[in-house]
């Protein structure tokens, strides 16, 4: 079966990773995507050559000096028989190179132009990245210990969704038969994954907070907890999951969830002490069985040994693979291409 995106093109004037995640997953699922670098290639490839394989999977590479009258003139060419164009770069930047729909419209009608910025195509050059977003949007504020600094989760949070939501945004424009802008920035990504809690505050008036191990602010109990080896991430959503764990735990009472939640800071001292009594990870076997959503902390190294199936080859990379997964199609998933490498 061929991939569900054969036959759409895509030009990716991307760097680091917001960009080129993005396109990765769309030639994933069978685009054709040619990453347009400039001389000496794109920044990321100075990372590592790990780093670089990890967001550039399948792809083509063509070398264009789009500052030069003749890379602008190639653009143009590869515009005409494309889909697609996909920018992350400073709004100033997009502008200056050419890379908006009003300036490309003119090589093809039809071209989606996706454009991936800090604060929006129209939001001025601030710098933006993933770090400096997650700060400015409330999401370190969020993360962490009450009693500590606020935190940064361990991997590109707001780079990751943003390029997601990019994809999203140019399928979508690509399936209505139109041309057009696509403006995905990622300060408005973030915000948006904040969603409930920025709910709570502007319908509420209820102002988000740093909870203990993570606690949730709707769920009782739902957080990290220790145990006598290791931590445990326990979810209690429903009574009926609360039911099956307090069999478990040998734990009485708390019914209902809005008693647990009235009584939130004894019913998470209860917990705590009965957890204590077993490890996370004879407690995540104890629990599982019964339907309750419990996970034992575990570290990358081990997750990924535990789910062996999401590992691919790519050339002389093992990578994670596409989480897309569709019935009766396989990626064949192809090593990053050297610089100026072009389509095979």
């Amino acid at each position: 079966m061929t991939g569900p995106l054969a036959g759409i093109r895509i030009l990716e004037v991307g760097t680091m990773l917001a960009g080129p995640y993005a396109t990765m997953l769309l030639a994933d699922l069978g685009a054709q995507v040619t990453k347009v670098e400039p001389p000496g290639g794109e920044i990321s490839r100075q990372v590592s050559d790990s780093y670089f394989a990890s967001l550039n999977r399948n792809k083509a590479s063509i070398c264009l000096d789009l500052n030069a009258q003749e890379g602008q003139a190639k653009l143009g060419e590869l515009v005409g028989e494309s889909h697609a164009l996909l920018v992350n770069l400073k709004p100033s930047a997009i502008r200056r190179l050419g890379l908006t729909y009003e300036s490309l419209r003119r090589f093809n009608e039809h071209i989606v132009c996706v454009a991936i910025t800090g604060f929006g195509l129209h939001g001025g050059d601030d710098p933006a990245f993933d770090y400096v977003v997650q700060a400015a949007t409330g999401v370190a504020a969020l993360t962490g210990d009450p009693d500590g600094p606020p935190t940064l989760p361990g991997y590109s949070s707001a780079d990751n969704s943003t390029g997601m939501s990019a994809a999203l945004g140019l399928l979508a424009q690509i399936i209505s038969g139109r041309g057009g802008q696509v403006d995905v920035s990622l300060r408005d990504v973030m915000l948006s994954q904040l969603n409930y809690h920025a709910s709570a505050y502007l319908n509420d008036g209820v102002e988000p907070q740093r909870r203990s191990f993570g606690a949730h602010s709707y769920y009782v109990p739902a957080q990290m907890f220790p145990t006598a080896d290791g931590y445990l991430a326990l979810f209690i959503t429903h009574d009926g999951f609360w039911k099956a764990f307090a069999g478990e735990a040998n734990i009485e009472g708390f019914a209902a969830m809005a008693e647990r939640v009235a009584r939130a800071d004894e019913v998470r001292a209860i917990v705590t002490d009965a957890l204590a009594t077993d490890t996370a990870a004879s407690w995540e076997a104890r629990l599982r069985p019964l339907g309750v959503p419990a996970a034992a902390v575990r570290t990358l190294p081990d997750a990924l040994k535990a789910t062996p199936e999401i590992i691919v080859t790519a050339g002389d990379f093992r990578l994670v693979g596409n989480p897309i997964h569709i019935d009766g199609y396989q990626p064949d998933y192809r090593p990053p291409p050297t610089l100026d490498q072009g389509v095979d």
